[in-house]
């Protein structure tokens, strides 16, 4: 898939990105056909996999100055690379004038060279309009991919230990918007990874109203009282999901401080705490990847789609 937000996001802060596809592979490969990575002047992010050829496609992408081309590699002739097979890889520079022909949603289908859309592309767009949906298709230098549906949107708060180690393992995922919120800018790191939108205000939980209605919730500040307050706006103007990091006896008094204030116990409810897997540790990066990979399960997955 190709995430327009993500390049457009990208473009803002850059100027100028490539982006480089595998649109097709013979034999063995390092990534499968739809990989991509973007590439930028002092950067890059994603991955094609392949070691040597993602370190030539990302030299050739900061050459490129505009438009599309297609490169055939060779693994085991050109690059000295024990995969065996070929890859054909796409180049297309977006900066802000092209990034637009990308659409919101459906198909994006265009030429990496002069010549009229090929039948067996037709072809394929047809059948993928009839089937009602679509993957990679490549074909006599044309291809088309699915543009990704909107990103989930995460808003984590407090950029303490255990907010980083959560930024620094959710960033990179595909389809993950991240808002991080704290009270000052010293208290995150001094580079902000791509794909998040960092906030200061001296009380974050003034931020919640502009949180989207089906926005998931990583609570994780320094203060009880911060983390009280944002679980009470947050079941006051709705949530997607929400977690709060504590113990069972932290989430007992919240529980009950929470009921006090007004709210049903059934709602109080769908506040997850403590989060992560208590049998990975303590450690931030542990409680990190459970969290993670609670957040990428099937079941989280369904309920953000069918609330969207």
């Amino acid at each position: 898939m190709i995430d327009r937000a993500e390049i457009a996001e990208l473009v803002e802060r850059h100027g100028r990105v490539t982006r480089v596809v595998i649109c097709a592979h013979q034999g063995s490969s390092p990534r499968e056909a739809g990989a991509a990575m973007l590439v930028w002047a002092d950067g890059q992010s994603g991955t094609i996999g392949g070691g040597a050829l993602e370190f030539d496609a990302a030299q050739r992408a900061r050459a490129l100055k505009s438009g599309r081309s297609l490169d055939s590699v060779a693994l085991g002739p050109s690059l000295g690379q024990c995969c065996g097979g070929a890859v054909t890889l796409g180049y297309e520079v977006f900066d802000a004038a092209t990034v637009s022909q990308i659409p919101q949603s459906g198909l994006f289908t265009r030429a990496f060279g002069s010549a009229d859309m090929p039948l067996a592309m037709q072809r394929a767009m047809k059948a993928a309009r009839g089937e009602g949906a679509a993957g990679l298709r490549f074909a006599q230098g044309w291809l088309a991919e699915p543009v990704a549906p909107k990103r989930r949107d995460l808003w984590i708060w407090g950029a303490g230990h255990v907010g980083r180690a959560l930024v620094s393992v959710m960033a990179p995922l595909p389809g993950v918007a991240i808002t991080w919120i704290d009270t000052d800018r010293s208290r995150f790191p001094a580079e902000i990874p791509a794909g998040v939108t960092a906030r200061i205000a001296q009380n974050p939980a003034s931020l919640v109203a502009d949180a989207p209605a089906q926005a998931e919730h990583l609570i994780l500040t320094f203060s009880h009282a911060l983390d009280l307050e944002l679980c009470h706006r947050l079941l006051a103007q709705g949530f997607g999901a929400c977690g709060l990091i504590g113990s069972q006896t932290k989430w007992a008094r919240f529980r009950n401080r929470l009921q006090a204030l007004g709210h049903e116990p059934a709602e109080i409810l769908r506040i997850r705490c403590p989060i992560g897997d208590p049998g990975l540790g303590k450690h931030p990066q542990a409680i990190a990847i459970s969290v993670a990979s609670s957040f990428l399960t099937p079941t989280a997955t369904a309920r953000h789609r069918e609330s969207a």
